[in-house]
């Protein structure tokens, strides 16, 4: 038998009412907001939340509070990993960061889809696609990054983008839509 987390994660339509995962989204909302609360001078157990909460982290990570997610084990953050403040990351499938990614205030990585259909959207029903970034990425403030979006290693996407589809390697990328706009 399949679960509704099992779908989740593969990517197929889920029930995002099912018990475990309501549990699993209360235990994330939980830990958020024990880490939001902390003072800066915890370090300590600011990283020891993270590394409860992420599904992986290579090294000592930085996140300013107030950090948000929906259920934090399909995270995976690589080494020198930066988030500012108001970060929202919506985690139904994976959100991967590669080393060295900075991202700036006001952020969010949305990997939930709802269906478009009205009668199928109000049963509450939903998918997810995963989002993947790569290395030596800077991420500019109040930037969205939709379902199914893969950014490329050595790439900045400037503040205020709305990046709904996959932006390569090596470049300079703005707008809402994102685009290309230069190559580095």
């Amino acid at each position: 038998m399949t679960t509704e987390k099992e779908k989740m994660i593969s990517g197929k339509i889920y029930n995002p009412g099912d018990k475990e995962l309501l549990n699993a989204r209360q235990r994330a909302k939980e830990l958020c907001h024990k880490y939001n609360t902390l003072p800066n001078s915890s370090v300590n157990e600011r990283e020891n939340l993270i590394k409860n909460l992420f599904g992986k982290c290579e090294s000592i990570i930085s996140i300013e509070p107030n950090f948000y997610c929906d259920y934090g084990f399909n995270i995976s953050a690589g080494k020198n990993f930066y988030i500012n403040h108001n970060c929202v990351i919506l985690d139904c499938a994976a959100v991967t960061f590669g080393d060295n990614v900075w991202i700036g205030p006001n952020c969010g990585f949305y990997t939930a889809i709802h269906p478009t259909n009205a009668e199928e959207r109000i049963t509450g029903v939903e998918y997810a696609k995963p989002i993947t970034v790569g290395n030596n990425v800077w991420i500019g403030g109040n930037v969205v990054i939709l379902s199914g979006v893969t950014i490329g290693d050595n790439t900045t996407i400037g503040a205020g983008s709305v990046v709904t589809k996959d932006i390569p390697s090596n470049v300079v990328a703005f707008g809402n839509p994102c685009k290309v706009i230069r190559n580095i």
